[in-house]
């Protein structure tokens, strides 16, 4: 909704708000375009009553959020929702959402061409039907082309400023048109836009109507153009704000829907037991906020009438004190390990329980069951899991703009605020699934590891990251710089391309598509070595748990799959193209044998966006079957 209009004008997923829509992104509506507003103004007042809305409880994602903000946060929120819509259409529920404001803050019109921002009083806004808030949009009450009828539609424009500090700004049009000075005529000119379509704006004229001076837009884009923009003005769009020290950042111009006006940062965790914790710390841990708040004298009155104590009723109240205290120690301890590595650790935990020789006891958020290896995988898998239960949690910790941030390194970019001070809680949401895990044999990925790790197709990867992160990031970072921080290692690689070979398999017969699965890879260091590969759903239909994914862990099924994920490996349709790919000077990309037609999978199936995959270290590709994990057809 708008904070202006208070009204809706559509919708998007909870998990929407991690990936695409989320804090300072731009939402593209069916008429015109929002961009979603900073946490100061969303309000959560008319749902912290209700019964059935609570907080995301998720200790380690907080206590990492935390390693972030610091201790201000308290508190994962999900998005401020109420149920009663569809009933009452002017109710309660219609007052509720996340507030968005209209940007750009520029629309021209459908028919006359007319460009004026919203708040010049040439548009008016209509929202007439509470059922489609899809239909709402602006209009030209005043146009002179349409003479009879509704008044004509007016979207958009579709021009931005952008720049890598994470400010986004209107386009300046007076400015450009005039070539950085004023109009000659009226301090407020009438402006055009005759958009005849076409690439990047050159087909795209802006006239001022009070003085005649007229403009192509081809003249601000690419480096030249930008020599014909102004000083990027640090705004803060989504917080209502310039940034006070200024920016020294290029703009650059952009287009409405373009991809790289919106990078997450974001965190995520599964949701399992700890492996020396007993189940009641396990229950405190998850309900922390809720019972570590409280005296033990007040546990009576809290198992009466506060929900979280409802799952404690089989532990005295001295238990309960206890484990809050172990739990307590345990956090705080935690907390200086991270501080003094300044590495938030959230895989180990996952990687412990998966890999652990006894399963914990089921729950609601997560239940595995070890399956059988099938003898003919027996020198292919270590051990096969079925997580039949899981939830995943993810917070939103900024996100920024032009530049991808790197997963490992989060520090190289600018993280852009999502909010005007230090949050005091974070967007999250959770989601339920299911999955497979499975663990390469650890003899066999070091055997590997001593043909392949010092190849030369490995020789050339590891120039490539080189050269990729000083093409990127060498100028950003003062002092000596090292071109092989966060380097994953060669066993990496081989478990991220087995992986990628699974899911695309696998999507085809376990009823989810590819973009619906997800990956997480244990690779570990050379001091803490790992071997597992994570392949879960994390998608709000159903649940994610439809229980086609888990049948395919099945000893027939998971036979049938690797042969066939491994046997098609062997060849691409690209070839030999695609087989006879490495990474080359002056090219940085950061895979080998591999493309869409064999590896690729979709940007939210990929925990490393397409980067560090070559067939070649799975299967024998050509006359590379030395370096294979796998020599020989299973």
């Amino acid at each position: 909704m708008t904070t202006n209009h208070r009204r809706r004008v559509g919708s998007v997923r909870p998990s929407h708000l991690m990936f695409t829509s989320g804090v300072g992104a731009l939402v593209d509506m069916p008429n015109f375009s929002v961009l979603v507003r900073g946490l100061d103004d969303w309000n959560y007042n008319d749902v912290r009553d209700r019964h059935d809305w609570k907080p995301i409880a998720e200790p380690r994602l907080l206590s990492a959020v935390q390693g972030i903000f610091g201790k201000n946060v308290k508190e994962l929120l999900p998005a401020p929702w109420l149920d009663g819509l569809d009933q009452d259409p002017r109710g309660p529920a219609s007052r509720v959402g996340v507030p968005t404001v209209p940007f750009p803050s520029w629309l021209r019109c459908t028919a006359c061409n007319e460009l004026a921002p919203v708040d010049s009083r040439v548009f008016g806004f209509e929202n007439e039907v509470p059922r489609r808030p899809q239909d709402a949009r602006f209009f030209h009450q005043g146009c002179g082309v349409k003479k009879s009828g509704a008044p004509p539609l007016a979207i958009s424009s579709r021009f931005l400023i952008s720049c890598t500090a994470g400010h986004l700004d209107d386009f300046p049009y007076p400015e450009f048109v005039h070539h950085g000075a004023e109009c000659p005529k009226v301090k407020q000119p009438r402006l055009r836009m005759e958009d005849r379509g076409g690439n990047r704006g050159v087909n795209v004229e802006i006239k001022c109507v009070s003085c005649g001076e007229h403009r192509n837009m081809g003249q601000a884009m690419g480096q030249r153009g930008e020599q014909n923009l102004p000083r990027c003005r640090g705004r803060h769009p989504h917080l209502n704000r310039f940034d006070p020290q200024g920016c020294k950042c290029a703009p650059k111009v952009l287009t409405v829907g373009a991809s790289n006006q919106w990078f997450p940062q974001n965190l995520s965790v599964l949701a399992v037991p700890r492996t020396e914790a007993s189940e009641l710390e396990t229950k405190v841990e998850q309900h922390w906020n809720a019972v570590s708040t409280l005296p033990a004298a007040m546990y009576p009155y809290a198992r009466e009438n506060v929900p979280a104590f409802h799952e404690l009723t089989g532990w005295s109240d001295a238990e309960i004190e206890a484990a809050v205290e172990r739990v307590r120690a345990r956090m705080e301890q935690e907390s200086e390990e991270d501080s003094e590595t300044e590495q938030l650790d959230l895989r180990t935990p996952e990687w412990e329980v998966f890999a652990a020789s006894e399963l914990p006891a089921p729950t609601d958020d997560f239940t595995l069951r070890r399956a059988e290896v099938p003898p003919e995988l027996a020198g292919y898998y270590a051990d096969v899991v079925q997580a039949e239960r899981l939830r995943e949690v993810r917070a939103l910790t900024g996100f920024t703009r032009l530049d991808a941030p790197d997963p490992e390194d989060p520090k190289l970019v600018t993280r852009a605020p999502l909010a005007r001070s230090t949050p005091q809680w974070v967007p999250a949401s959770e989601v339920r699934g299911e999955g497979i895990f499975l663990r390469v044999p650890e003899d066999l990925l070091r055997d590997w590891e001593s043909r392949a790790a010092e190849s030369h197709a490995m020789y050339r990867h590891r120039r490539a990251y080189a050269e990729f992160r000083k093409n990127r990031y060498s100028d950003r970072i003062p002092g000596e710089f090292d071109e092989m921080r966060n380097w994953p290692g060669p066993r990496y690689l081989a478990l991220h391309t087995l992986s990628h070979l699974l899911i695309r398999t696998i999507a085809l017969e376990c009823g989810y598509s590819s973009a619906n699965l997800s990956e997480r890879i244990y690779a570990g260091t050379e001091d803490d070595p790992r071997s597992g590969i994570l392949l879960y759903t994390a998608v709000p239909d159903a649940e994610g748990t439809l229980g086609g994914l888990v049948s395919q862990a099945e000893p027939d099924r998971l036979v049938r799959l690797t042969r066939r994920a491994l046997s098609e490996a062997r060849r691409c349709s690209s070839d030999p193209l695609c087989a006879e790919r490495l990474p080359q000077p002056p090219a940085d990309h950061l895979h080998g044998a591999a493309c869409h037609v064999c590896l690729f999978v979709s940007e939210t199936t990929c925990e490393r966006g397409n980067r560090f995959l070559d067939r070649r270290f799975v299967v024998p590709v050509d006359e590379h079957e030395d370096l294979a994990l796998y020599r020989e057809r299973p």
